[in-house]
């Protein structure tokens, strides 16, 4: 019996090392997604000289309703599986907001005061959303840790990897690394779900374009280095505007006065 699980475990082996070198594999589940997203939540929660949570009601009310309006896009698939909180996170030299699996969602002071309108928002918020539907982070993770954790399965171990993992993601944010492709799906399905809104589906453009002004300063350097901004993403998402020949924005779809009054209640 043990010779037929050792020769198993190295069938298995040789079948996930190969499925992880495809792109979309993923052997977690989406309630996985959720209990890692758990585990991520309370050591940010523990961690408040990284994390320093704004405990500001309006504020983080004003970007969970737009995040509760989100995902009400008949485009979201998870959304009676994962969380899709936010929570804003005290720090205006930072230009960023991250999610983790599961529906976490991060925001930063810093973004909320460098955007100009809530569409802008909007766009940003989708992005993150759209990293959670398509499972980025736990696709990554599958690569790292999939096999191991399949492993362990065969070989009758079965230990609880979830504290582990999440114990060792945080450092350096290394988990919130996205490739170009990773970016290129969170636009473009962003820009899908705000579709069915009644915000401007192509507001991420606005934010393209105050970071490329913005281009060298130091506060855009973690939102770079984990969102890489190419000419690319830029090129993409302005080819969707145009195949769908969206009307030039107004003030009825970016709601700029509206964010402006947001802007001046942020401490």
């Amino acid at each position: 019996m043990g010779k037929v699980r050792y020769f198993l475990g190295i069938f298995l082996f040789s079948i996930v090392f190969l499925l992880g070198c495809e792109d979309g594999v993923n052997l977690f589940t989406p309630e996985d997604d959720v209990q890692l997203g758990l585990q991520l939540q309370s050591q940010i929660a523990s961690n408040p000289k990284d994390y320093p949570i704004l405990n500001n009601p309006d504020v983080t009310s004003y970007c969970q309703g737009i995040v509760d309006q989100i995902i009400l896009s008949p485009k979201i698939k998870y959304r009676n599986t994962f969380k899709y909180q936010v929570t804003v996170i005290r720090n205006d030299n930072e230009v960023n907001a991250f999610a983790v699996p599961g529906g976490y969602i991060y925001v930063y002071t810093g973004l909320l005061k460098f955007i100009d309108n809530e569409a802008t928002l909007a766009g940003v918020l989708a992005h993150e959303i759209a990293h959670c539907e398509r499972r980025h982070a736990t696709q990554r993770l599958t690569k790292a840790y999939g096999v191991g954790i399949l492993l362990d399965i065969v070989l009758g171990k079965n230990p609880d990897k979830t504290v582990e993992i999440a114990a060792n993601l945080l450092t350096g944010l290394a988990f919130l690394k996205n490739s170009r492709d990773d970016e290129y799906e969170a636009d473009s399905y962003a820009y899908e779900y705000l579709k069915s809104t009644k915000w401007y589906p192509g507001a991420l453009i606005f934010f393209f374009d105050k970071i490329k002004q913005n281009e060298g300063s130091s506060f855009l350097q973690v939102l770079l280095s984990t969102h890489p901004l190419s000419q690319d993403r830029i090129d993409k998402l302005n080819a969707k505007i145009s195949a769908d020949k969206l009307p030039p924005p107004t003030e009825d779809n970016l709601f700029s006065q509206k964010y402006q009054e947001f802007k001046k209640r942020i401490p």
